[in-house]
C-alpha cells in the first residue's frame, strides 16, 4: 500500500486534541503541516504564533466591497490547530492552511436564495466542531433545515451514553483519553460514523463536499511539490477526515474557477473566552472556554512533562490536580466576593466529584466538579456559586497582538487614539464604568492634558456613530449638565469587528464617521433626522458634518410642517448651541437656524393640536421640548408668538382636551393666569354638561406639570370633587380611565396633599380624611377594586 499522508481528525477546541496532536507530530517529523483554514491566511501564521500574540485571537475575512460580508476562525491556547502552527514554528517545519480561500467563502455567503447572507448586526461566520455543519453562520438570516436534526443526534448520543447533555458525553470520551493514538482513531470512528446518518442533498451539506474536494487538491499540490505523503501531516475536522485519502477525487481547475467569489481582505483580531463560549450563541466553542485551558495547562505542567516519559499519555499527576484546581479557584472566586469557605470543603468536594466519576469509570468532568461545587461550596444552594462558576468555567480573558499586527488603517488608527486617549485599560471583557467632565482641567500643563476627556468623549461618540459596540453612554445624576458624560465600556469581539467593516467608509475613525455622516444626510427626508446629525457631530467634534448637516436642516425646515419633528429639531438644536463653549466650536451660524425651527413649530401648534390621543401622546413631548427651548433662549426666539398659541390651545374646546388641560398647566407654570381665571376654566372644563372623557382628558393633561402648583389651589380640588360627584355610574367610568391615568403616577406625598385637601373640603379634620383614605382597605373595598380592575376599560 502506498505511503498516505497522516490525517488528524480534531473537534476545533479540544485540549486532548491539541495533546494528542503534538505527540503525533513529535513521532513523525512532518516536513509539512496542513491545517483546516483559508489557505489566504497563510501570510498570517507568523503572528500568530508570535510570542508577543495573547490568545484568544482570531483570523478575520471581511469583504472589499459593500454589502459586508466577514467570518472569523477563533484560536485558543488549547486549539489543535493552534498548537499545530506553534510546533512547526519549534521545529521549522512548514505549516499551510488548506481549505477554501476567503473570497470564495465571502462569496458563499452571498448565494441568490440569500439563505448564507449574515445579518448585518451580527456578521460572523464561525467554524463549529468538526461536523459537517462546520460553517454554519450564527447570524444568517435562514438556518438550514439539517441543523435541528443534527442537534437531535448529539442529543441522542448523549442519551444513548446515559450523560446528561452532548459535553459532557464529549469529555468524558474523548478528552480523557490517553494512549497513543487513541484519540485519533476514535475522532476518526466518530466523524464517520456522523457522515453515514448525514443528509448531503442539503445547500449546506453540498458547500462541504465542494470544501473537501478543495483540500483534498491542497494535499495533492504539496505532493506534486515533491514533499513525501508520509511527510505530511493534515488536521482537519472529525468529519472530514475519512474522505481526505487518495481514494476521493480532488478539484479540479475547472471546478475551482466556476466557484463564486468576492474580493476579501484578511486581518487577526482579539477574541475573548465569552465569545467562544457557548454563552455568547457560539454552536462551535466550548461551553466553558476557561476550564478547557485549565486541562490544557494540567496536561502540560512540569509534572506533566516529567511523568510523560513513562507514559503514552498526559499525566496521572496533572489531570488528577484538575478537580483540586478548579475547586480551589472556586473558592477563590468565594472569598473575593465575602463568602468563606474552608480547605475541608474543597477536598470533601474533590472526594464527591471522583466519587461520581467513578461509577462513570472516568477522571471527574466538568458536570462532576460542578455538582461537587453546589454541594459543598454552595451547601446546595446553586445560586451562591453560579457566578463563582461563570467566571472559573467561562472567564474574562481577552487576546491580544502585538503592535501593528492589525491589518487595516482603521484598526491601526483605532489602537492610536485608544492610547493617545489613555483608554488602554478599558479595552477588557469586563465592563467598566468612565466618568467624563468635558470642561478645562486647569490643573495640568500640557493643552492635550487639559482636554482629554473632551477628546475622550468626542472619539467614543464618533464610536457610537460607527455602531461599534464598545462604549454605552449613560445617563448622568447632573440633570442638563452639557459638561458631565458617563460611559460603561466593555471590549468585545463584535466591536472589533465592526471597526474592520467601517473600512469601507474610511481609513481612519474620523473619515469614516464623516462618510457615515455624509451617507445619512444625502438620504435624510426629514427635519428630525437633520438635526440629530447636527447634534451628533456636535458630539463628535465634527465641524464640516455640522455644517452639511446645518445646510441639510435650512433646505427641509423650508418644507416641514409636522409639529413633533419641528419641536424635536427644535430641541436638539438647542442642545447644541449649549455645547458651543463647553464642546469648543462656535454655535453662532446655528442660531439663526433655531429661531427659525422654533417659530415653525410654534405656528403650528394649534393646527396639529387637531388629533386623537395617540398622536397627542406624541405632541406632549413636542410641546415640552419648544417650551424648554422657549425658557432657555427667551433673547433669541419669540416668546410671544409662543406664549399666544399657547394660550389659543388653552381656550379651545374644539381641540384634544389633553392638550389644551397641557397648554394651561404650562400657562399657570408661567403665572399667565390667576387663581380666579384657572378657577373659572376649571369650572367650564368639569362641568356636568362636559363629557366625562372630555373633562377627565383636559384634567389629565392639567395635572402633568408643576402639581404643586395645582395642590395649593383649593378651588381647583372643589371643583373636581362636585365634577365627580355629579357623574352618572356609566360616566364615571369613562371618566375614571382619564383620571387613574392622572393620578397614577403622583408620588404618595403628593396623593396625602389630595385627601388633605379633600378634608378641607368636606368640612374634616384634613388630617383624619387622610389617615382614613390611606387606611387598609375592607374586603368589600377590596372586591369593588377588583371589579374595577377587572373592567375593560378599551370598550369605553
Amino acid at each position: 500500500m502506498p505511503a498516505q499522508p497522516h490525517i488528524f481528525g480534531v473537534r476545533h477546541l479540544s485540549p486532548a486534541a491539541a495533546w494528542h496532536l503534538r505527540q503525533l507530530l513529535d513521532r513523525v517529523r512532518p516536513r509539512l503541516v496542513l491545517i483546516e483554514g483559508s489557505d489566504d491566511a497563510d501570510d498570517l501564521i507568523p503572528h500568530i504564533v508570535s510570542p508577543k500574540s495573547i490568545l484568544p485571537i482570531a483570523i478575520l475575512a471581511y469583504t472589499a466591497d459593500a454589502p459586508v460580508r466577514t467570518f472569523c476562525y477563533p484560536l485558543a491556547t488549547y486549539s489543535p490547530e493552534y498548537q499545530a502552527l506553534v510546533w512547526c514554528r519549534e521545529n521549522k517545519a512548514k505549516a499551510r492552511f488548506m481549505d477554501l480561500p476567503s473570497s470564495v467563502f465571502l462569496g458563499l455567503m452571498d448565494r441568490d436564495d440569500g439563505t448564507a447572507v449574515l445579518n448585518q448586526d451580527k456578521p460572523t461566520k464561525q467554524k463549529n466542531d468538526g461536523d459537517q455543519d462546520e460553517d454554519i453562520d450564527e447570524g444568517a438570516a435562514v438556518v438550514d433545515e439539517a441543523k435541528p436534526a443534527r442537534a437531535s443526534v448529539y442529543e441522542k448520543i448523549a442519551q444513548l451514553a446515559g450523560e446528561p447533555d452532548y459535553e459532557t458525553y464529549w469529555e468524558r470520551h474523548f478528552e480523557q483519553l490517553r494512549g497513543q493514538n487513541t484519540y485519533l482513531n476514535a475522532a476518526l470512528s466518530y466523524g464517520v460514523e456522523l457522515r453515514s446518518i448525514e443528509d448531503f442533498s442539503t445547500r449546506n451539506a453540498a458547500e462541504t463536499l465542494v470544501r473537501e474536494a478543495y483540500m483534498r487538491r491542497k494535499i495533492q499540490q504539496a505532493i506534486a511539490e515533491g514533499v513525501k505523503p508520509e511527510q505530511i501531516v493534515v488536521v482537519t475536522g472529525a468529519f472530514h477526515a475519512s474522505v481526505l485519502g487518495p481514494e476521493h477525487p480532488p478539484m479540479t481547475d475547472e471546478e475551482f474557477g466556476k466557484l463564486r467569489r468576492r474580493e476579501s481582505k484578511m486581518t487577526l483580531m482579539p477574541y475573548s473566552f465569552f465569545k467562544l463560549s457557548s454563552q455568547s450563541g457560539y454552536g462551535a466553542g466550548n461551553h466553558a472556554p476557561a476550564y478547557f485551558e485549565m486541562v490544557w495547562n494540567s496536561f502540560n505542567s512540569e509534572s506533566a512533562m516529567a511523568d510523560s516519559s513513562d507514559s503514552p499519555g498526559p499525566s496521572d499527576r496533572g489531570v488528577i490536580n484538575l478537580p483540586t484546581l478548579f475547586l480551589t479557584q472556586v473558592v477563590r472566586e468565594l472569598r473575593s466576593s465575602g463568602t468563606f469557605r474552608s480547605t475541608a470543603e474543597v477536598i470533601e468536594g474533590v472526594r464527591l466529584a471522583e466519587a461520581m466519576a467513578s461509577m462513570k469509570d472516568s477522571l471527574p468532568t466538568l458536570r462532576e466538579l460542578q455538582d461537587a461545587a453546589v454541594t459543598l461550596l454552595g451547601q446546595g444552594d446553586p445560586n451562591v456559586v453560579r457566578e463563582p462558576l461563570l467566571r472559573v468555567e467561562v472567564g474574562t480573558a481577552i487576546g491580544a497582538l502585538a503592535k501593528g499586527v492589525s491589518q487595516t488603517s482603521i484598526q491601526d488608527d483605532f489602537y492610536r487614539e485608544l492610547a493617545r486617549l489613555k483608554l488602554d485599560q478599558f479595552k477588557t471583557s469586563v465592563k467598566k464604568e468612565l466618568e467624563l467632565d468635558l470642561r478645562e482641567n486647569r490643573r495640568v500643563k500640557s493643552q492635550e492634558a487639559a482636554f482629554i476627556d473632551l477628546h475622550r468623549s468626542a472619539f467614543l461618540h464618533r464610536l457610537a456613530v460607527l455602531e461599534v459596540p464598545f462604549a454605552q453612554k449613560q445617563p448622568v445624576h447632573q440633570e442638563g449638565a452639557t459638561w458631565a458624560e458617563k460611559w460603561a465600556l466593555q471590549w468585545t469581539p463584535e466591536a472589533e469587528i465592526a471597526i474592520v467593516e467601517a473600512v469601507l467608509l474610511g481609513e481612519t475613525i474620523e473619515l469614516a464617521v464623516a462618510v457615515k455622516f455624509k451617507q445619512r444626510l444625502e438620504n435624510c427626508n426629514s427635519v428630525a433626522e437633520a438635526s440629530t446629525v447636527i447634534r451628533q457631530a456636535c458630539e463628535c467634534a465634527m465641524s464640516d458634518s455640522i455644517e452639511l448637516a446645518r445646510q441639510t436642516l435650512q433646505r427641509l425646515a423650508n418644507d416641514s410642517s409636522d409639529f413633533t419633528a419641528l419641536a424635536g429639531a427644535t430641541h436638539e438644536l438647542g442642545l447644541v448651541v449649549r455645547y458651543g463653549d463647553v464642546r469648543q466650536f462656535d454655535a453662532e451660524p446655528l442660531k439663526p437656524l433655531l429661531e427659525q425651527l422654533f417659530l415653525e413649530g410654534a405656528l403650528t401648534l394649534v393646527g396639529a393640536a387637531n388629533c386623537d390621543l395617540a398622536a397627542a401622546k406624541k405632541m406632549v413631548v413636542g410641546i415640552n421640548e419648544l417650551n424648554k427651548v422657549a425658557l432657555d433662549y427667551t433673547s433669541l426666539i419669540d416668546e410671544a408668538t409662543w406664549v399666544a398659541e399657547l394660550q389659543k390651545l388653552a381656550r379651545a374646546d374644539h381641540l384634544n382636551p389633553l392638550l389644551s388641560g397641557y397648554a394651561c398647566a404650562l400657562l399657570v407654570e408661567r403665572n399667565l393666569i390667576s387663581n380666579e381665571e384657572l378657577a373659572r376654566e376649571v369650572s367650564r372644563r368639569l362641568s356636568p354638561g362636559i363629557e366625562a372623557d372630555l373633562g377627565a382628558g383636559w384634567f389629565e393633561g392639567l395635572a402633568r406639570r408643576n402639581r404643586y402648583a395645582l395642590l395649593t389651589r383649593l378651588a381647583l380640588w372643589e371643583q373636581l370633587d362636585k365634577y365627580v360627584g355629579s357623574l352618572s355610574e356609566d360616566e364615571f367610568k369613562r371618566a375614571l380611565v382619564f383620571l387613574r391615568r392622572a393620578f397614577g403616577d403622583f408620588s404618595p406625598g403628593e396623593k396625602r396633599s389630595i385627601t388633605e385637601n379633600l378634608g378641607e373640603i368636606w368640612g374634616a379634620n384634613p388630617e383624619r380624611v387622610s389617615e382614613a383614605l390611606g387606611a387598609e382597605l375592607t374586603e368589600k373595598e377590596k372586591q369593588k377594586l377588583d371589579e374595577l380592575s377587572d373592567f375593560n376599560f378599551d370598550d369605553v
